[in-house]
């Protein structure tokens, strides 16, 4: 399993955050990089270990499916509350895949702290999905779960038994719009340092999945003010049980 850096700018922020009364813990996110680069140009490794592996910085292209279901309900329909972030309990989901016929990743992220669950899946056959995504849910509190919005793949056909099960509201985005979800395509990327695109999946086991998700949820974030998922989640889920 690789164990990536965190981005240069979180790094900067951090460090600020950690030690606050040093002024002598200062560098700034560009430098981060500028050292990085000149290392790699004497034949170093360490840029492959930032988030995208790469010397260059490269455009992401946009994909998503056009499947429908008819009764389904689209992203429209969905309250206003969710897009503004203000709440806890908004989620985003998605399959992440593998090798060929190797199994799949389920990943969901929180909206408002970016906090991730994630599970592994044998194939995209939705009930299994369904059964799989309430059994990680059921581990989040009843009051951060509120609505799952996902894309329009055949292995989220029985989003009506998710919604009976954990306890939410589905909803769709509109298809090859992955920017809908963008915390989660911004957090399935942070897992493919893991989990590289062409992993045989059934090689993975849950805990190394775990393991992965922990560090996840512990790298602060420039969209948190550099807090962590963790810290943010948490903190708000117990105000929210102490009401």
């Amino acid at each position: 399993m690789v164990c990536p850096l965190f981005a240069s700018e979180a790094i900067s922020q951090r460090i600020r955050i950690d030690y606050h009364d040093d002024q002598q813990m200062r560098i700034s996110h560009e430098s981060i990089y500028r050292w990085i680069y000149l290392e790699a140009n004497s034949g170093g490794q360490l840029h492959r270990n930032l988030r995208r592996g790469r010397k260059k910085r490269r455009r992401q292209k946009r994909y998503g499916s056009g499947r429908r279901f008819s009764d389904r309900k689209c992203i429209t329909q969905r309250p206003p509350i969710v897009e503004s972030r203000q709440r806890l309990g908004d989620w985003e989901g998605d399959t992440m895949e593998g090798q060929k016929s190797s199994g799949l990743i389920v990943t969901l992220v929180e909206r408002k702290s970016r906090y991730l669950v994630a599970t592994k899946l044998q194939d995209k056959q939705a009930a299994r999905l369904a059964k799989q995504t309430t059994n990680a849910l059921s581990h989040i509190p009843r009051k951060a779960r509120k609505t799952l919005t996902v894309d329009n793949g055949t292995e989220f056909a029985q989003y009506k038994l998710l919604e009976k099960n954990a306890c939410l509201d589905v909803y769709f985005a509109k298809p090859h719009a992955p920017w809908q979800r963008g915390a989660n395509e911004n957090t399935n990327g942070l897992l493919r340092q893991y989990f590289p695109k062409g992993s045989d999946f059934r090689s993975i086991t849950e805990v190394e999945i775990a393991k992965a998700v922990k560090r996840i949820n512990h790298r602060p974030r420039k969209c948190l003010n550099y807090q962590t998922p963790y810290e943010v989640f948490w903190k708000e889920v117990r105000g929210a049980l102490a009401i």
